[in-house]
């Protein structure tokens, strides 16, 4: 049952893969993507910032 089920997931996928291929559509697709992608790498990078400069404050109190 779970093996029927993996298949008719496989080939719904690959049915709309080759849907939005033919009109053009996978270009939004990866665009959006693309742009989650690049939200979560500015986050990540804003918040080792923040990160850091706790730790730093962090040390210099403790060297007093």
């Amino acid at each position: 049952m779970t093996v029927l089920m993996l298949i008719s997931h496989q080939t719904f996928a690959a049915d709309m893969a080759d849907a939005m291929r033919s009109e053009g559509k996978i270009w939004v697709v990866v665009a959006v993507i693309s742009t989650i992608m690049l939200g979560l790498l500015i986050y990540l990078i804003t918040i080792d910032k923040k990160i850091t400069t706790v730790e730093k404050e962090i040390d210099s109190q403790k060297k007093q």
